[in-house]
């Protein structure tokens, strides 16, 4: 099945977006509040955001070696196998938001600066089943669409705090 691309400026407008939802979705809540679980047991919005900065370092990595590397060949890594080597889910939101706040404004200034072909530079990726090509532009649009899944996640927990 093949995905449907995202134009060069819708991606990067949705990665945008999605950094300053978050600010919009969770300015209200304590540091106490943003540690606890959602109801049915799911994860606090602090494990939510060490999860979109573990896909943010994995994604973002493809993206960067891509554009240093004519063609390589990329290892697949798990994200949730990522943030264990990381103290993410222990930091408190607020350094650990600037810190994801920081790593988005470098990535989007290097794709803002990208050319049209550079979009499309690609790599193929091994040790997920069979080899994938994938290119620049799959990646920003990945790590995009699976943040706005979570921003989901962000205004039911906000939703059940707030009562």
């Amino acid at each position: 099945m093949a995905i449907k691309m995202l134009s060069v400026e819708e991606i990067l407008t949705l990665l945008d977006k999605n950094q300053r939802a978050i600010v919009e979705l969770l300015a209200e809540l304590t540091p106490t509040q943003l540690r606890m679980p959602a109801n049915d047991g799911g994860w606090s919005a602090v494990e939510v955001l060490a999860h979109l900065r573990s896909c943010a370092d994995v994604w973002g990595n493809c993206i960067t070696t891509i554009l240093a590397e004519d063609r390589p060949t990329i290892r697949a890594v798990n994200p949730t196998r990522w943030i264990k080597g990381t103290d993410y889910p222990e930091l408190a939101f607020q350094p650990s938001f600037h810190a994801f706040t920081v790593q988005r404004t470098e990535l989007l200034t290097l794709l803002r600066s990208l050319t049209a072909e550079d979009w499309l530079r690609g790599a193929t990726v091994t040790g997920a089943g069979r080899p994938l090509e994938r290119t620049v532009q799959f990646y920003a649009q990945w790590l995009g669409k699976h943040e706005r899944s979570h921003l989901k996640q962000f205004k039911k927990l906000k939703r059940e705090l707030m009562k």
